[in-house]
């Protein structure tokens, strides 16, 4: 895995929501992928402890999921559209 110069490791995560997300990001092979990556490389140096899921599948996402990053709560979430890449971030979410 390649580390960042925070030292935090990028992508190829070993549980398999992180490897979800990096087949999503690979999936996206424009300028979408690229900014999921980059909110992804920083939200994790933000919190080296912060756990990736994917939750809430269902068809009108085509059963693929959210990318969803948490430590204790959820503090953010990452979607994707035709049109744009986002990160929804909780407000007073972040961990003490």
């Amino acid at each position: 895995m390649k580390k960042t110069k925070s030292g935090v490791e990028e992508g190829k995560g070993g549980d398999p929501s992180s490897q979800e997300i990096d087949a999503r990001i690979e999936e996206l092979s424009d300028w979408r992928g690229e900014t999921l990556a980059r909110n992804r490389m920083l939200i994790k140096q933000a919190d080296a402890e912060v756990v990736e899921q994917v939750k809430w599948r269902k068809p009108s996402n085509s059963m693929l999921g959210v990318p969803v990053w948490s430590h204790a709560r959820i503090i953010c979430i990452g979607e994707k559209s035709r049109y744009c890449s986002t990160i929804d971030a909780f407000p007073g979410r972040l961990p003490l």
